[in-house]
């Protein structure tokens, strides 16, 4: 297995967990979803940017939340980030994403497309959104910039920042 896969793994299996534990019951969950990674891909790196260390980003899927994922390749268990908001440039698009850390994933950062998720009528709805997002995001982009709720609903553009 790559260090991709078992990280994608690592995260998914997380997010089960907290949909088992944390998250029952609770009247946001809809049921006719479940917890799947979707497209998590290696980020090329993008200068003039400061080096950082490699990671991939993809779609995490809950049946409470569409988030974009920043997940570094190789896990890190620094937690000075939790919380802390970040604007990434994703193709042509910037998203903020914030910080968060788990024992068993490490350090990771999402940016939140979707919660709740009961506009997707099924898992594969939500699915086919997910990679609509990630294909619009990777080359070739656009280049314009909606801001991720304009992004993903298709409402007021306004130019990228870099």
């Amino acid at each position: 297995m790559s260090d991709l896969a078992a990280r994608v793994q690592a995260l998914v299996a997380l997010f089960r967990h907290v949909e088992r534990t944390r998250m029952a019951g609770v009247p946001v969950l809809h049921a006719a979803l479940q917890v799947e990674a979707v497209g998590f891909a290696p980020v090329p790196v993008q200068p003039p940017e400061p080096p950082e260390p490699p990671a991939a980003l993809g779609v995490l899927l809950t049946p409470w939340f569409m988030n974009l994922v920043w997940l570094p390749l190789q896990p890190d268990a620094r937690t000075d980030r939790v919380g802390q908001a970040r604007v990434r440039a994703v193709g042509h698009t910037c998203f903020e994403f914030i910080g968060a850390c788990d024992a068993g994933v490490g350090a990771y950062e999402a940016c939140s497309l979707a919660s709740p998720m009961f506009e997707f009528a099924d898992q594969a709805q939500a699915r086919a959104t997910a990679k609509a997002v990630l294909d619009a995001l990777r080359p070739p982009a656009a280049a314009v910039s909606k801001g991720r709720r304009g992004f993903l609903l298709g409402r007021s553009a306004v130019e990228a920042r870099p």
